[in-house]
């Protein structure tokens, strides 16, 4: 077991899907299914430090949750009966019974048949993918926030008007049928894809522990396409997700510091995961139908194919990042686009593209972390130094504080040597 406290939250964001499912699954209600889990977390950080996660974390949560809720809802009700039997599941007793139960197949995924209840078209698109992070991935208001672009007080409120219009609508937490399951994908996609990049951003753990979000997100990736076998968007998704995370182990170094894509050892890219991702690509590419997320995956691709970061086809990437932009415009897709507009045309170009979202992304780490890059290629130093400042103020992990202070260093360093000189 690591010595680092943090492979705990580690390990209980990743468990968290599966238990929520399954508490959700026993109390149909959201409110008490969340209540549970927090105590059993509570427990958790009480017991699991000193004797070790159990075999099954997920299970060990839904299980201690049921029980502490069950207890809680006696002491409220005093002699009140229990809900009626049949508004329970029929679950057993032992954690092992549990465990098998929580392993379910295609759409009887705990998980995913949750996923499906917070897409519930009762709610807007924007109220169904913040519930889903909030209930499954657990995410904080901030960090969902912060995905939206939005303030938390507005996200706060998106979130409690989505669980009252789901508890008002007498929503049934069931396996929806096949139209309803058609209806919903884009939603259920979406969050998938938002809860990855959760796990995909988080930093400081080993990759090993770090990896659990990720990993489930392909997980009901894979399941969603069992489901949509035909899905050229559902292909492009997995694909994409694959490529991402086939760098998972080069993406930091020992110390936990970023390594950013053109240093990574490529030689420890997973290889398995990136045939994967490009069989998948491909098959999807055939459909003739290209949507946003197999043009994010030919970006990704572009970049797996590249044996040495001179390879990189930057023009290539830059074309689809238009057709990206033309098809979903974003400020963010745009941003992404500068990084290759500034390989290809230089960091002139690029930063007329960047300086016009200042208003949209002041808030974002990257776009000053990228507007000081290119003010640093065009030796406007004081600008570039005032751009990272306000980075590292927004920076979401240490390792993205760490990287902008490298930057930060390297301009006190220039400024030094300029002086020297001068002298």
């Amino acid at each position: 077991m690591s010595e680092d406290p943090r492979w705990l939250d580690v390990a209980l964001a990743s468990a968290r899907p599966q238990a929520m499912a399954a508490l959700l699954r026993y109390f149909r209600d959201l409110d008490l299914a969340e209540e549970a889990f927090q105590e059993a977390c509570l427990r958790a950080l009480r017991s699991w430090p000193a004797n070790g996660p159990p075999r099954d974390a997920a299970a060990w949560l839904a299980f201690v949750g049921r029980n502490v809720a069950i207890d809680a809802v006696r002491r409220r009700a005093r002699l009140a009966p229990l809900p009626p039997e049949e508004a329970l599941s029929d679950l057993g007793d032992a954690e092992t019974d549990l465990a098998e139960r929580l392993d379910g197949a295609d759409y009887r995924d705990d998980v995913l048949r949750l996923l499906f209840v917070c897409c519930h078209p009762e709610l807007p698109a924007t109220q169904q993918i913040a519930l889903a992070l909030r209930i499954v991935s657990g995410l904080s208001v901030r960090q969902i926030a912060r995905a939206f672009l939005v303030g938390e007080a507005a996200m706060e409120q998106r979130i409690t008007r989505a669980k009252a219009r789901i508890a008002q609508a007498g929503v049934p937490f069931e396996t929806p049928g096949p139209a309803e399951r058609a209806e919903r994908f884009a939603a259920v996609a979406a969050m998938i894809y938002l809860l990855f990049n959760e796990g995909y951003s988080s930093a400081g753990p080993p990759p090993s522990e770090r990896a659990g979000l990720c990993e489930e997100a392909i997980r009901l990736a894979r399941l969603l396409l069992r489901l949509f076998p035909a899905e050229p968007e559902m292909m492009g998704l997995a694909a994409l997700m694959l490529l991402q995370h086939s760098r998972a182990a080069a993406r930091f170094d020992n110390e936990g510091q970023l390594v950013l894509l053109e240093a990574q050892d490529r030689r420890r890219w997973n290889r398995a995961a990136i045939g994967e991702g490009l069989a998948l690509l491909d098959k999807a590419m055939r459909h003739g139908a290209p949507g946003p997320y197999q043009l994010q995956a030919a970006i990704a691709a572009l970049h797996a194919r590249a044996a040495r970061p001179e390879d990189t086809d930057w023009r290539q990437i830059e074309r689809i990042y238009a057709a990206l932009e033309h098809m979903q415009p974003s400020p963010v897709v745009t941003l992404n686009r500068a990084v290759a507009v500034a390989r290809v045309e230089g960091p002139l170009t690029a930063l007329a593209l960047v300086e016009p979202l200042g208003g949209r992304l002041s808030g974002y780490f990257h776009f000053h972390g990228l507007r000081g890059a290119l003010l640093t290629q065009l030796g406007r130093r004081l600008e570039a130094r005032d751009a990272f400042t306000r980075a590292i103020a927004l920076a979401g992990t240490a390792a993205e504080a760490a990287h902008i202070r490298q930057h930060l260093d390297a301009l006190a360093a220039d400024a030094d040597a300029a002086g020297e000189r001068a002298g």
